[in-house]
């Protein structure tokens, strides 16, 4: 994150875009890492298992604030993306005091494109608080 004048590790600003960095080691306060799940969270792989690793994510859950994480759960198709990604947005608008630090959701395990996925957060790049990734950025910049 940008502020004034000093580049913090996990996020920056890069041509006017909030982008989330793709290797997040530890985060700094009231960060929150957002990784994609399943809806059953079981947290065994990629970005999940690092997420219940390193920052908390609670196995079992998988939508929603957990530990310093937000599961969105991309396993279990196109409809249930787009729905678990406007609930993030409603999370992301309540929980103005935390900077959530979008990872490429579904673009793993789940075997969804940047180019299926990014425009669902169309409307999250609007909001102050949320950084995605470069690779979002690519698509709806």
């Amino acid at each position: 994150m940008q502020k004034f004048g000093l580049v913090m590790e996990n996020a920056q600003i890069i041509n006017g875009h909030r982008v989330a960095s793709d290797r997040i080691a530890q985060l700094e306060q009231n960060e929150v890492f957002v990784f994609g799940s399943n809806i059953q969270g079981m947290h065994g792989g990629g970005a999940a298992w690092y997420a219940h690793k390193n920052f908390g994510a609670e196995w079992g859950v998988g939508e929603g604030l957990t530990g310093r994480t937000y599961a969105l759960p991309t396993m279990e198709g196109e409809a249930s993306l787009r729905h678990a990604v406007q609930n993030f947005i409603a999370c992301a608008k309540q929980h103005k005091e935390l900077t959530f630090l979008v990872t490429a959701v579904g673009c793993g395990i789940a075997g969804y494109s940047p180019e299926e996925v990014a425009p669902l957060f169309k409307e999250a790049a609007s909001l102050d608080n949320v950084y995605l990734p470069q690779v979002f950025w690519n698509v709806i910049g």
